[in-house]
């Protein structure tokens, strides 16, 4: 049985923070909320030291291709759904 691994890393603009601490209170609620809706890993990446710009990281694991992308397709939806957060790139794989 094949195993898919859908990986999506995006970078985000947090406009309403003005300090890391700002960041950090914005993003541990973000990532706490992708995982407990959806079965992920998810990560920030990068820009740690970055105010207002966030690069953070998802993936899962599925025996179907299809059901990987839309599951990528549904965090991506509900990410841009969000008020205090802007989508700036998206690069999604499924390996």
């Amino acid at each position: 049985m094949p195993a898919f691994v859908g990986i999506c890393r995006v970078t985000l603009a947090l406009p309403g923070s003005n300090s890391l601490k700002d960041k950090r209170r914005v993003l541990r609620s973000l990532l706490d909320r992708l995982r407990q809706r959806y079965p992920l890993a998810v990560a920030e990446v990068g820009a740690q030291d970055s105010w207002r710009r966030a690069d953070i990281a998802f993936a899962c694991v599925s025996g179907e291709h299809r059901q990987c992308e839309a599951m990528l397709a549904d965090c991506l939806r509900w990410l841009e759904s969000r008020a205090d957060v802007e989508l700036i790139d998206v690069d999604t794989e499924i390996v």
